[in-house]
């Protein structure tokens, strides 16, 4: 038998060995895609997990992190939740926390994936809040007055958290117990925030301070550098038309980047920010930000 003869079966065996393993790999990840979307939690699923509230639309992202104290935690309606994300509420499941709710969220939210929510005596959180991946919200810290005894196993203190409607929380951001933000506040990627912030207030920093702020006759101060893509009412238009908002959206921002380089300018500050409305949004920290904190 030839050398050509005797090739034949190997590429044969080749070709058919890579058919085979271009069709187990579809097959994974469509098995996967899935587990994932039978896997959500939505008001229409059924199990064993009874919300006060989740409210029409809202989606909880598979898998999820871990979820318990499910009775004393309220989503509301057409809120997302990434995957990995924790909201709990409680030490550990089957506490009786008492009549008031503990952990609420409220509408149209969007919370990024292996963000953590870890209430025990109040966290309130507003409508249209979103926060990029790996956010920590607390309201409870371990005290370590006791000289004597391990930090850990001293007793907790509870501070309740409000974050206003509106607010744009970063990656990695930390909201301490005792914080609250006010409305439209935007809180950079890894801030670690602790203690009260005004409405229209940018913040930034380790220990968290304010980097600007809007007076109403004297407008932002520090001023922005440059005028926005849009209004904040066309973005918040754009962001409730789903995909096709998103896509006008990333057409502006495409062709502003492509006037700015026309022009020799750099657009990283001509936006002033992004809109991010998945769950899985990553660096949602306004331009500004991005320059004045690194």
């Amino acid at each position: 038998m030839s050398a050509e003869s005797r090739s034949v079966p190997r590429r044969l065996g080749v070709l058919v060995g890579d058919r085979a393993r271009r069709g187990l790999h579809t097959a994974v990840h469509r098995t996967w895609e899935w587990i994932q979307r039978h896997g959500e939690i939505t008001p229409h699923t059924h199990g064993d997990r009874r919300f006060a509230y989740l409210g029409e639309g809202a989606c909880i992202g598979f898998p999820v992190g871990a979820i318990y104290g499910e009775p004393w935690i309220s989503i509301g309606d057409h809120t997302l939740v990434g995957t990995h994300v924790t909201i709990s509420a409680g030490f550990v499941p089957g506490l009786d926390l008492g009549p008031d709710l503990v952990v609420r969220i409220g509408s149209s939210c969007s919370l990024g994936r292996g963000t953590h929510i870890v209430g025990h005596q109040s966290i309130e959180i507003g409508n249209d809040v979103f926060t990029g991946p790996n956010v920590y919200i607390t309201d409870q810290n371990h005290t370590y007055g006791d000289l004597d005894m391990p930090i850990g196993r001293q007793w907790p203190e509870n501070n309740p958290v409000t974050i206003g409607d509106g607010c744009w929380i970063g990656t990695g951001a930390v909201i301490l117990p005792g914080t609250r933000l006010g409305r439209n506040v935007a809180v950079a990627g890894g801030a670690v925030v602790r203690g009260e912030f005004p409405d229209h207030s940018v913040i930034g920093g380790v220990p968290a301070k304010v980097l600007r702020s809007h007076d109403p006759e004297e407008g932002w101060q520090p001023p922005l550098r440059t005028n926005p893509l849009m209004s904040l009412d066309e973005l918040a238009a754009l962001s409730v038309d789903g995909l096709e908002g998103l896509q006008l959206l990333q057409d502006r921002l495409r062709a502003e980047s492509d006037s700015n380089a026309a022009n020799g300018t750099s657009g990283a500050s001509a936006t002033n920010g992004s809109s991010g409305t998945s769950a899985d949004a990553g660096d949602v920290r306004p331009a500004e930000v991005r320059e004045e904190t690194g």
